[in-house]
């Protein structure tokens, strides 16, 4: 290399060049080796190109943004670099994906929204081809505007955008996941080239709106959309909820800048002063809330509350239903005949460990069931319970969610986990004082704020009003709880976290989807979605790869092993969501803010 650029004779710093030999898809990075040595014959074509290329970045709130990006880096280290740039903590749970085509448009021009360019070494802006946002904070180098939510602007933004109209849509699109183990010039990224930074992992750790801002409001961008788009499955009720966090949090962040940004950090101070500096976190399902709301507690009383539970197995669909009267004690719930019997020996018992736990809730119908599918050995038993109330139904969802996990009510997460469950049910009340309903003014653009289904249902009119009520129950949060109130509630959904993959089991020949979340795996129903089997990570003795079939093969420690091939999706992609959810698991607190790449890579790469 130093013969070649004396050969060249121009001078310019050349220290950025290495030697990429594209046969071979290589990057020539150990100078001390000789040609010979990496198997390079004479008639070898090797590019003499910089390692830092300019890539075009879709941030998870949609906008665009040109970042200077190591090419020759694994994608793994160079997310760490860009999340450093934007000051975003734990990138870890963040990664490049390729943008889904879809199939009924036409390759659609680049979105008017690029930004000015950035060097992910040190951050430090460097002069933008052209200018974009030429008024915005974002010319002048200044990365904070990525902590402000910007409403959007018109409905034909949503209409532009790629919407999965089925579960295999949401399959194809995970297929674009880049391989963390290995650069960007490896997998064939071009200078230039659209990628899209998300968060891939749904485990965020140790979110803390105190250093988070920019973390916090991504976060809350990505649950926005994907609610928008329709990616994620939710109520009427619900979506009327996040309607009306999203108008109140597109209200406030249009306010004055100045007074945003000279009182965000007092905001946030209040918060902790309120909490007396507890400390926020929001980990997977678990979730540890920072707002207070009155502990409506009973004990561990809460186990004998009567409830109504309807069962059948899940294959014998034709069957009618049972009903029994039941009480929850550590993790099991006991069947009775009637409720004076539930003194005496229960008809039935049900383990809920490992078991998959869903809402069906409508408030203004008073409806408050769960479901539950627990595992047998056939499969999974589909149960429901039916509760009578609000509290009754959070005291037994925190319940069977604890317990899906091994954990009884006497755990420390119990409480929290009601009061989160109330609050969020408490959200979704639609009837507030008439008199404070604010009227329906122009600023409120029902198109921008709820998903095209129920703009199909309703006028816009009645949505408009509907969100100003929902409204009320949001009105009175600062910015910063409204946003982490949304994530928490796009968190309680029962799809979140979901990542699926068309699969053929072994044995099988159709094809059907593996969803794999942040601590285990859901063999789905591939037209319906529902949960056939599940397998958590905690059970799971090791997982391993048949690289030349390309199958993926799962030893539990007291069930079968699970093999399938992975349809449509390189094998690989799904060797590291496992292999990347175990990895987040091992985080704590008392660590130091250093990733353990090694182990990652250990954890995640896979042999060809």
């Amino acid at each position: 290399m130093l013969k070649l650029v004396e050969k060249l004779d121009v001078k310019k710093d050349w220290s950025d060049h290495a030697l990429w030999w594209e046969k071979k898809k290589t990057w020539l990075l150990k100078t001390h080796w000789t040609l010979d040595k990496y198997g390079i014959q004479a008639d070898a074509r090797l590019l003499f190109t910089p390692q830092h290329k300019l890539l075009r970045l879709q941030l998870p709130n949609m906008k665009h943004m040109k970042v200077k990006v190591n090419f020759s880096d694994r994608v793994f280290k160079a997310v760490s670099d860009i999340c450093k740039t934007f000051n975003i903590r734990h990138p870890e749970e963040l990664s490049l994906l390729r943008k889904p085509r879809d199939p009924k448009k036409k390759k659609k021009k680049l979105e008017e929204t690029m930004t000015p360019t950035y060097d992910s070494r040190d951050g430090s802006p460097l002069s933008p081809t052209t200018a974009w946002f030429g008024d915005s904070p974002l010319s002048e180098g200044n990365p904070s505007i990525l902590a402000v939510s910007q409403p959007i602007s018109s409905p034909d933004i949503l209409v532009k955008l790629y919407k999965p109209q089925s579960l295999l849509d949401k399959a194809k699109i995970n297929q674009g996941w880049l391989d963390s183990s290995r650069s960007l010039m490896e997998q064939d990224v071009k200078e230039n080239e659209v990628l899209l930074l998300r968060f891939k992992y749904h485990s965020f750790f140790d979110l803390n709106p105190k250093y988070d801002a920019i973390r916090v409001n991504q976060l809350y961008e990505q649950a926005k959309w994907a609610i928008l788009l329709e990616e994620i499955e939710c109520t009427e009720e619900e979506m009327m909820m996040f309607a009306a966090l999203q108008y109140h949090i597109n209200k406030l962040s249009i306010m004055s800048s100045d007074n945003h940004m000279n009182n965000s950090e007092k905001e946030v101070d209040e918060v902790d002063a309120a909490l007396s500096d507890l400390e926020i976190t929001l980990e997977g399902v678990s979730l540890k809330d920072f707002f207070l709301f009155i502990c409506l507690s009973f004990g561990l009383n809460s186990d004998m509350c009567p409830i109504c539970l309807v069962s059948r197995p899940k294959k014998l669909t034709l069957k009618g239903y049972k009903q029994y009267w039941c009480t929850f004690k550590d993790i099991t719930i006991s069947c009775y005949k009637s409720k004076e019997e539930s003194h005496g020996t229960p008809a039935h018992q049900m383990n809920l460990r490992g078991c998959e736990v869903t809402p069906d809730v409508n408030i203004s119908g008073q409806k408050f069931n769960i479901k539950l599918l627990i595992p047998v050995a056939d499969g999974m038993n589909e149960i429901w319970l039916r509760c009578d109330t609000e509290k009754q139904y959070a005291h037994w969802m925190a319940a069977c969610r604890l317990a899906s996990k091994g954990k009884t009510m006497a755990d420390s997460s119990y409480n929290l986990e009601v009061q989160n469950i109330l609050s969020f049910l408490k959200m979704q009340h639609m009837n507030p004082d008439p008199q404070f309903i604010e009227p329906i003014t122009t600023d409120i653009n029902p198109e921008c704020l709820v998903s095209p289904r129920y703009l199909k249902k309703y006028k816009n009119k009645q949505i408009s009003a509907r969100i100003l009520e929902a409204h009320q129950n949001v009105a009175q949060m600062s910015l910063i709880e409204a946003k982490m109130r949304f994530i928490q509630a796009w968190q309680s959904l029962p799809e979140f976290g979901i990542t699926h993959f068309l699969a053929r089991f072994q044995g099988v020949k159709r094809e059907e989807l593996i969803g794999i979340t942040y601590n285990r795996l859901i063999r789905m129903d591939a037209s319906t979605g529902d949960a056939i089997k599940t397998w958590r990570f905690s059970n799971m003795k090791q997982w391993n790869v048949n690289w030349e079939i390309k199958m993926v093969t799962v030893e539990f420690a007291d069930e079968p092993s699970l093999s399938f091939v992975c349809a449509e999706v390189d094998c690989k992609v799904v060797h590291e969501f496992i292999g990347g959810y175990i990895f987040l698991s091992t985080r704590a607190k008392d660590q130091n803010e250093s990733l353990d790449e090694e182990m990652f890579y250990k954890l995640t790469s896979g042999w060809v």
